[in-house]
């Protein structure tokens, strides 16, 4: 057999790989940011469009609170989506496959991306809550069902650089609703409706190019049994024809879980074999959303305002720290495979945990000292830079590593739940923490990136350049199971690595 592993040279980023990566990144994910942020700029027109139509209908204008509560609903109705979308991706990537999934999502782009755009003509603010809501259930599959996709198509040592590309959409989707989200462009009483319903066009270009592109291979091996169509899959996604050892992986994956069945996410919490796999992936989640990331840009105008940047060049410079985003997760793409995923959680969590000590200082001192609005500046630029290079993009990566096969959609549903759970809950109660504790808020955040630093010194091990296989022996032994109740456990008849080569 020497000369099968002549054949098991590098992967390399084919052209097919290349462009289902960017279809799957550009039609999901980019959605995600960029619906986001399409909310932020046009609020005043479109709170003044809620007050309107009341009045259209009653005759009378709302009060200031209800006011307030409608709009929250239409922001917070966008993250209670995401986390009924969540819920959908284990069913769903089972029945429909993983490009399948991504294929069918787009129905919850495109019919709220016409009634968004129809709402003002209509007369009706409903429709933007149940489209936010619609988004939000796309938004939720996509963020899952892309860096699972994506994961599974790359050869392992282009997995971590493909894996960061939905973030790095993410990031682009938000950049670009923030330009065409610009006064002198869409964020104008004509034109927040077109602003909104944008989000419809990268859907429609994702259902006419995705078909050509092929289906994860793992999907059609595993679950479907077609071991044709994923040495084909393979064949394509790969530039060559030497697929045999990776089918031959991919099946060692396979007869590892056959053991276990399909692990449900009730299961997954059961089992003493994905412990430390389920408590990283939660502690992740929620630190990647309970850091604060979503509350600094919440903030940031006020802080360039304070800073002295006049009201209306606050929409350039929050512009920027977009550009800024997406710049250092292009960074994050080439950096992962180089430092690792663990130095990159490590060094991001802590830049934000530096960023947030200082901020809180500068808010604080804000008044009494001339210069410190800059430093506030300085620091919300320092987060999003940490922000992107760790906590953002890594832990859906993660997600797709330290699982196998069966348990990988149960844990992808309990990691999107907590994300978009936490996300939610930032956004409906930082506005009443902000009130309250005014500029002491971020204390909060500080003492969350803390944690989640400490957690991932502890327990993260690195997971770059290895068979999922591989990464899972790591864990076996850090939840000590190989010999407690080797009957229940997901990986008793784990083939020996190889040796029969």
């Amino acid at each position: 057999m020497e000369q099968q592993d002549q054949f098991k040279k590098e992967g390399r980023l084919t052209l097919v790989l290349a462009l289902a990566t960017l279809i799957a990144a550009f039609g999901s994910s980019f959605q995600y940011g960029y619906n986001v942020a399409a909310i932020n700029s046009p609020a005043e027109y479109m709170k003044q469009f809620y007050n309107d139509t009341h009045y259209d209908r009653t005759g009378g204008y709302m009060e200031s609170y209800s006011l307030t509560l409608l709009w929250s609903v239409t922001v917070s109705m966008f993250p209670f989506g995401g986390f009924v979308g969540s819920l959908l991706v284990g069913p769903l990537v089972n029945k429909l496959g993983r490009k399948g999934t991504l294929l069918f999502n787009n129905i919850f782009s495109i019919v709220p991306a016409i009634l968004m755009g129809c709402s003002k003509i209509a007369k009706s603010f409903e429709l933007i809550i149940i489209s936010r809501l619609l988004v939000g259930i796309c938004a939720g599959l996509s963020s899952n069902v892309v860096p699972m996709y994506l994961g599974e198509l790359a050869p392992k040592n282009l997995r971590g650089a493909l894996g960061v590309v939905p973030q790095l959409f993410i990031t682009v989707g938000i950049l670009v609703a923030q330009i065409f989200g610009l006064r002198n462009l869409l964020a104008s009483e004509e034109g927040w409706p077109v602003l909104l319903g944008l989000t419809g066009v990268p859907a429609a270009l994702q259902v006419l190019l995705l078909p050509f592109f092929p289906e994860s291979p793992r999907y059609l091996l595993i679950q479907k049994k077609d071991e044709e169509g994923a040495k084909n899959a393979l064949k394509r996604l790969r530039g060559w024809d030497a697929v045999d050892w990776e089918v031959e992986e991919i099946r060692q994956e396979d007869e590892a879980e056959k053991a276990a069945g399909f692990i449900s996410v009730v299961k997954l919490f059961q089992m003493r074999s994905l412990r430390w796999q389920l408590l990283s992936i939660i502690a992740l989640m929620a630190g990647q959303q309970l850091s604060g990331v979503n509350a600094i840009y919440y903030y940031a105008d006020q802080i360039y305002v304070s800073a002295g940047v006049e009201e209306n060049q606050v929409q350039y410079v929050t512009a920027g720290t977009g550009a800024v985003n997406v710049v250092m997760t292009v960074c994050a793409v080439f950096v992962v495979e180089l430092l690792g995923r663990r130095l990159l959680l490590l060094l991001g969590f802590s830049v934000c945990f530096l960023a947030c000590c200082v901020l809180t200082v500068a808010l604080s001192l804000q008044d009494t000292i001339s210069w410190m609005p800059y430093i506030s500046i300085v620091c919300v630029i320092v987060y999003v830079v940490g922000h992107a290079l760790g906590p953002s993009p890594i832990p859906a990566l993660l997600i797709t590593e330290i699982f196998l096969q069966s348990s990988r959609p149960s844990a992808f549903m309990v990691g999107g739940s907590v994300h978009w759970l936490s996300n939610f809950v930032v956004g409906l109660v930082f506005p009443f923490i902000q009130e309250g504790l005014g500029s002491y808020s971020f204390i909060i955040f500080t003492v969350i990136c803390l944690l989640t630093t400490i957690y991932i010194f502890m327990i993260v091990p690195e997971t770059k350049g290895k068979s999922f296989i591989e990464i899972n022996q790591i864990f076996v032994k850090m939840n000590k199971v190989s010999d407690v109740h080797p009957e229940k456990e997901e990986l008793k008849n784990l083939p020996p690595v190889s040796s029969e080569q």
